[in-house]
């Protein structure tokens, strides 16, 4: 029928143009190419991350700092590195009026995706700058285990990066979108930021590897419901 025909021509009209996994590809290839071109997150990350050490080096000057305050140091600083850098992967789009966009163009899962593979290598590349600068200025912290430390710093960098895109996405539906991001980042990522501080003082403590599994296991479940969670909810999120 006639009528029939016009809804389902609507309906195909409403549709994302492009499929999941090319979807996926753009954005992460969009928001690489602002930040290439911006570089707003990369810079505030780099002048946080120069801050914060030099006020720690000041602080610990001459003072020897044992292994477990040197491994919540260093990921206090990772976090709240994160908290100044990826709070505005979602916020820009709302700012920009580039939701409405993406929501007819691309599926909600693509979104996601792509949103976390830009936020994954961003701050894979942070850590990586932080756990450089961070052995060179502290010389209490050595590594002495590096198999326990490089799976702590791909798990609790990966946890970190899923859960901080989903948060991101929550509020930048709300209002007061600075303040609340930290606020309400934290009690999610704690127990993420406790397996990743005891894995990473083990591993500078010379612990075996199986005395690391405990956190291990907490780690990779993190990531496992963290990123399920966000997958089942986020469509509701986007489209609200």
């Amino acid at each position: 029928m006639p009528g029939s025909d016009c809804s389902s021509l609507k309906m195909k009209r409403l549709r994302p143009i492009l499929s999941p996994m090319r979807g996926a590809v753009a954005i992460f290839s969009k928001d690489l190419n602002s930040e290439l071109r911006t570089r707003y997150a990369l810079n505030s990350l780099i002048m946080f991350v120069v801050v914060t050490l030099s006020i720690i080096l000041f602080s610990t000057a001459g003072e020897t700092v044992s292994p477990s305050l040197s491994a919540g140091i260093l990921w206090i600083i990772v976090f709240f590195a994160a908290m100044s850098g990826l709070s505005r992967s979602f916020v820009s789009e709302e700012e920009r009026g580039t939701t409405m966009t993406l929501q007819l163009w691309v599926e909600p899962s693509s979104v996601l995706v792509g949103k976390l593979l830009f936020n994954s290598l961003l701050i894979y590349v942070l850590n990586l700058m932080i756990i450089v600068a961070y052995m060179l200025t502290m010389p209490s912290f050595v590594v002495k285990s590096p198999l326990i430390f490089l799976i702590t710093v791909v798990m609790g960098t990966f946890g970190l990066s899923a859960a901080s895109t989903f948060i991101a996405a929550i509020i930048s539906k709300a209002n007061s979108k600075g303040t609340l991001y930290p606020v309400l980042s934290f009690p999610i990522l704690l127990p993420l930021l406790m397996g990743v501080i005891d894995a990473t003082r083990l591993s500078v403590e010379g612990a075996t590897f199986g005395e690391a599994a405990g956190d291990f296991k907490i780690l990779l479940s993190y990531c496992v419901v963290v990123t399920t969670v966000s997958v089942m909810l986020f469509d509701f999120v986007w489209r609200d």
